[in-house]
């Protein structure tokens, strides 16, 4: 089963305004298994691989992911992540880089990108 959604930057960040389209990926085995989320490819983070897919510990079946966690946790908890990346994670070179070395320049590209995602209303 496949669920399209949307994560809406939280606000008095540098990603409100945006709201990012997302895709859940349920597998047979969910909720044994967490379903795969993925930004569009090439999404600007420094926890988002290049292909899009999500790198969250509670998405990961052989640590943080367990069956009880909802899929309302699931997205609340990529809303956060927007946010806050997680340092000791990276899954992109660029977004890792920048957020570590530049930050100014990261939140600005983070502002950016927020405007290419614009209310879908």
């Amino acid at each position: 089963m496949v669920w399209q959604c949307i994560i809406p930057g939280k606000a008095g960040t540098d990603w409100e305004g945006g709201y990012y389209p997302l895709t859940m990926h349920f597998s047979e085995d969910y909720p044994s298994k967490p379903p795969k989320c993925k930004f569009l490819q090439g999404f600007f983070h420094p926890n988002v691989y290049p292909s899009g897919t999500v790198c969250l510990s509670i998405l990961n079946e052989d640590s943080g992911w367990r069956p009880a966690i909802t899929v309302k946790q699931i997205l609340v908890g990529i809303q956060d992540l927007l946010d806050q990346p997680n340092p000791a994670d990276p899954a992109q070179t660029e977004g890792y880089h920048m957020f570590i070395q530049d930050p100014v320049e990261y939140k600005k590209r983070v502002r950016q990108q927020a405007k290419q995602y614009p209310p879908l209303v």
